[in-house]
């Protein structure tokens, strides 16, 4: 099963590679699967077998991007297994570095200043699912240092960092290392903070 499911991959990622630079170069709603097959070298039949509906490309697309900052998240996180300030750090930094260079990230940027009014429901559908599958990555990772945080306050410290990290993928208002800087020094005074006077919920 695990080669099937690696043959399948192979296959879907270089139209999935392709869509990418499509959506970049020329916007969401120039990509049709004819196009897409015409320049991905496979027959629409296939196009169609391996992705499905473009409703399911797009999901693909964001997939397979999430899944590069996952990585890249994880990779800080290995660095610094007992700080978990540099960690954080460390992980915007990387986040936002990737994100400089990142087609997809581009053609999201221009959908959201009204370039690509396809692209935006779509975007939309899936902010909370992405959301959902980052923030359970950065609670498992969290949970392996000593913060003092309860768990309803790491909540709300990865709510703020991952929305704000966000916010600066597809608008960026400074270099990758000042907004690191910036979020690791909240992070710290944040996890300074029970010790000093525990946060009240509800």
């Amino acid at each position: 099963m695990g080669g099937t499911s690696a043959a399948a991959a192979s296959g879907r990622r270089p139209i999935i590679d392709v869509a990418i630079e499509m959506t970049a170069r020329d916007g969401w709603a120039a990509v049709t699967m004819t196009r897409l097959a015409e320049q991905a070298g496979v027959s629409r039949q296939t196009v169609y077998n391996e992705i499905g509906s473009k409703n399911s490309l797009a999901d693909a697309m964001l997939a397979h991007e999430l899944g590069r900052f996952l990585t890249a998240i994880g990779t800080a996180f290995d660095r610094h297994p007992g700080d978990l300030v540099e960690a954080i750090h460390d992980a915007v930094r990387d986040v936002l570095d990737l994100a400089r260079g990142n087609l997809l990230v581009r053609a999201i940027a221009s959908a959201t200043h009204g370039a690509d009014t396809e692209l935006v429901p779509l975007l939309t559908t899936q902010a909370e699912t992405l959301l959902t599958e980052v923030k359970a990555m950065l609670t498992a990772r969290v949970e392996a240092y000593r913060t003092g945080l309860s768990g309803e306050q790491v909540e709300v410290l990865i709510d703020l960092m991952t929305r704000t990290v966000l916010s600066h993928v597809v608008q960026p208002t400074g270099t990758p290392a000042a907004t690191a800087d910036g979020l690791a020094w909240l992070a710290s005074r944040v996890l300074e903070e029970p010790a000093r006077k525990p946060l009240r919920f509800g």
